[in-house]
């Protein structure tokens, strides 16, 4: 009865050989059985999230993972490249050598099949990252790339107002005891510049299937445009009227060609 009308599963591979590599709780079955779970109480509005560049995870490994999205009639899903990060246990067994580390190589090719098997399923690429059935894109998401205002609630949740960001303390316990004894939101706000509003445009709306409007770049609107002419001419930018939008060999080098357009 609540506003609330979809459901985010964090699956990330229906291969337990994955899922106990990236330390995971759940196991195969358990993520099958969750998005069936949802569905059977009605919510068809289900996004899950998927991970390839994992070692031991073959080209027709990912495409099974891939194939079960279509084949639970999921409408939209994330998917992204392993990273490791800092701090975790996957980290700390690679610096070890207990585990294989990550190969660009493999995600790369992963990540083009990625494109290909998408398209053949019927799903837009919306954004680098992510992948729905035609009106079926999520609203959060397509918000966040396109630059609009969000309010995020709760420990850890980001806020974007159009000129200051703001991020919440992770820690429940002390957000619930700032809530509850001193009535203020334990957070911390980053005011941005112009500049700064501006990259982040740039970044984000390169990344989306909307592309780049070269006319919200104002005055910086000439200096960017002469940077992205290598890319251009390279095949990695596409010019539509006045928009920038990555190519299929552009979206691999998203955040290099982002950089390079800052103003």
């Amino acid at each position: 009865n609540s506003p609330v009308s979809r459901f985010s599963i964090g699956v990330q591979s229906f291969r337990n050989e994955d899922l106990r590599y990236m330390n995971r709780a759940h196991n195969a079955q358990q993520a099958d059985y969750a998005i069936k779970a949802a569905q059977d109480a009605g919510f068809t509005n289900l996004t899950i999230d998927l991970i390839y560049g994992t070692p031991g995870l073959t080209d027709t490994d990912w495409k099974h993972n891939l194939s079960k999205v279509k084949e639970l009639d999921i409408p939209h899903f994330s998917a992204y490249a392993l990273t490791v990060e800092e701090g975790t246990i996957l980290h700390s067994n690679i610096q070890k050598k207990k585990t294989t580390p990550v190969d660009i190589e493999q995600s790369a090719g992963q990540f083009e099949l990625l494109i290909e098997a998408t398209e053949m399923m019927g799903y837009d690429q919306y954004e680098i990252s992510n992948f729905a059935k035609p009106g079926k894109y999520a609203i959060h998401n397509t918000n966040y790339w396109r630059g609009v205002n969000y309010l995020g609630i709760g420990p850890s949740a980001h806020s974007f107002n159009g000129t200051t960001r703001q991020w919440n303390i992770a820690n429940n316990a002390l957000y619930m005891k700032s809530i509850l004894k001193e009535n203020k939101i334990p957070a911390e706000i980053e005011v941005l510049t112009k500049e700064q509003r501006l990259n982040e445009y740039i970044m984000t709306s390169l990344r989306t299937m909307w592309g780049c409007d070269i006319d919200l770049l104002e005055n910086y609107a000439h200096n960017v445009m002469q940077q992205a002419k290598r890319f251009i001419e390279q095949g990695e930018i596409v010019q539509r009227d006045n928009k920038l939008i990555l190519s299929m060999s552009g979206k691999l080098i998203a955040d290099k060609i982002a950089s390079a357009l800052f103003v």
